[in-house]
């Protein structure tokens, strides 16, 4: 039997800043004349829609559209509470990660949310290619949380972070909680 992690996005309630998750993967964020948006296209609906219920969970208002492409894709309302975030995450128009952040066990529940997969026994966290200085720090905040990640495909379209070990994927598992209900988010849910 296993015991809660008291460090559990399962046991934190949703804030602003646990966007940084969706901004760790392939999330984007621009700001409007009525306050900054969040958004990301994601694989799958199931992703979508339970990225929209942890951005309502934080009080903002989501939504689920598609992609000219036809992806899914979450985002926020554009809203004044989300500048702060947008500039912390943002250096002129290139997404940057800001000086020792940190993922807070939510964030870190929304990058797997948006990008996470498996890759045989191991587990990917999945980086933005378009924002390749953003990588080497995502892989060091991860560090900073007891999850120490090898960086992956930066010469191609799919970087990514990758957990190893029985560990730091028990470690990862515990701290972002339990799989969003249906099959398909178990089957890509991180596991021991």
């Amino acid at each position: 039997m296993s015991q809660m992690s008291l460090f559990s996005a399962d046991t934190e309630d949703p804030v602003i800043d646990d966007l940084a998750g969706l901004l760790a993967a392939q999330g984007q964020s621009v700001h409007t004349d009525f306050g900054a948006r969040v958004s990301v296209v994601v694989s799958a609906q199931w992703r979508a829609d339970a990225i929209a219920a942890d951005i309502a969970g934080t009080g903002l208002e989501a939504e689920t559209l598609t992609s000219e492409e036809g992806s899914p894709i979450a985002r926020t309302e554009a809203n004044p509470r989300i500048t702060a975030l947008h500039r912390r995450w943002s250096s002129g128009a290139v997404k940057s990660m800001p000086d020792g952040w940190t993922p807070s066990a939510r964030a870190l529940r929304l990058w797997v949310l948006a990008a996470g997969r498996h890759d045989g026994p191991h587990y990917l966290l999945g980086l933005d290619y378009s924002a390749p200085g953003t990588h080497a720090p995502l892989a060091t905040a991860l560090m900073r949380v007891g999850i120490a990640p090898t960086l992956i495909g930066v010469r191609g379209h799919a970087p990514a972070l990758r957990v190893s070990g029985r560990k730091r994927l028990a470690r990862l598992h515990e701290t972002v909680g339990a799989a969003p209900v249906g099959t398909d988010a178990r089957q890509a849910w991180p596991r021991t």
